[in-house]
């Protein structure tokens, strides 16, 4: 460790100031900051102490992603090669198959936003933001794999520039970057976004071949195939992190036990879900409504997106009582959009949109309304102050 101390040392002198390479200081200071923790301390205005900086933070959510990414790499060879007669479906073979179906994208995703990323810190003079980490990795995960990866580039610039950089980089983002990736590519390209043949691997090149979700069939009227267990464990047609149940919630464990992600978002979010697939399993008058509500939160994106997108704690609910608000609406409007909206029966990633608009609304009023609790109770005791 000591040697790569010394090498990183020697590599940063023509990046300091008065350097030939001061201009890029940024960029540098970035990759010595990813290797190690950052030698500086604030020295004046209000000090927040954490034994974990920003770039740890973002590791460990990809840490909680990489179950998901590598069952999604098993999943799309097994669903490929299923619909090929005679095929070799050994585990190594389809997890192969997926892995250099999947490396390109990731790729190409990182490549794309952290070359923007380092852009604008050079153009700024200010510091890399560390956000990037986890949407270079949610984007892929939450697109068809076989999108053009030109699309996918287009995507990741629409999200960093227009979705983070002209509000101030992360941490100054209304909306969650990987999800306006995938809403951009979603109302620009939708041909290689929806339907039957974008979510199996050469299905869109190769006849006879398909891959039907389930929300897709529902949304059809018809009833899909697949059992509740293949839905859990997540061999179903669908985007690579989106699929498998167990392996989200491997993630979630992670996340809330290093208290990154909110419990209470993404219970709430599983009660508003819930709640509102009851109250339309009542009406019943098609398959999406009479689809059980367990069924429901293991079927789409739903449970990859309450988990690790609508937690994003720039984009949520930042206030306690906020959180349960924002997460039971998410649920609320993910089951909404399924059921009325069918050429998107889907719903997560409107429904996350829509409250990360909604959110410092939510804030600014439960805000509000603890101001208004503490002044009645200073009318009432002027000597309780809090």
């Amino acid at each position: 460790m000591q040697f790569l101390r010394n090498t990183v040392d020697k590599l940063k002198k023509p990046f300091l100031k008065g350097g030939k390479l001061e201009r890029y200081e940024k960029g540098f200071q970035a990759i010595e900051t990813f290797l190690f923790v950052p030698n500086h301390t604030t020295k004046h205005g209000a000090h927040v102490r954490d034994g974990i900086d920003l770039k740890r933070t973002m590791m460990i959510v990809v840490i909680a992603l990489v179950p998901a990414l590598l069952f999604g790499m098993y999943n799309i060879g097994y669903q490929h090669f299923s619909q090929v007669e005679g095929s070799d479906l050994s585990l190594m073979h389809l997890f192969g198959y997926g892995f250099w179906k999947v490396l390109p994208s990731i790729i190409v995703s990182y490549a794309v936003g952290l070359g923007i990323e380092f852009a604008f810190a050079i153009w700024r003079n200010h510091d890399v933001n560390e956000g990037y980490l986890v949407s270079g990795l949610l984007i892929p995960m939450i697109m068809p794999i076989d999108l053009p990866l030109w699309m996918l580039a287009v995507s990741v610039v629409f999200a960093v520039v227009i979705g983070k950089e002209v509000f101030g980089g992360t941490g100054m983002n209304i909306f969650n970057p990987a999800l306006l990736a995938r809403a951009f590519a979603f109302f620009s390209y939708p041909n290689f976004m929806s339907g039957d043949k974008v979510w199996v691997s050469d299905a869109m090149t190769t006849d006879g071949m398909s891959g039907a979700t389930v929300l897709g069939s529902l949304a059809q009227n018809i009833t899909p195939s697949y059992s509740t267990m293949d839905m859990f464990l997540g061999l179903i047609p669908g985007s690579v992190g989106e699929t498998s149940k167990l392996a989200i919630i491997i993630g979630a464990l992670i996340l809330i036990a290093t208290g990154i992600g909110s419990w209470k978002i993404m219970l709430s979010g599983v009660i508003g879900a819930v709640v509102t697939v009851f109250a339309f399993n009542a009406v019943g008058l098609n398959e999406l409504m009479n689809f059980s509500w367990y069924n429901h939160l293991m079927v789409g994106g739903f449970a990859f997106a309450i988990v690790f997108m609508a937690t994003d704690p720039v984009s949520a609910a930042q206030t306690e009582r906020g959180k349960w608000m924002y997460g039971f609406l998410v649920g609320f409007f993910t089951i909404m959009i399924r059921i009325f909206n069918p050429a998107y029966p889907e719903g997560a990633m409107l429904a996350i949109l829509l409250m990360n608009a909604v959110a410092p609304t939510i804030d600014y009023y439960v805000v509000n309304s603890n101001i208004v609790k503490r002044k009645k109770r200073m009318k009432t005791n002027p000597l309780k102050t809090a």
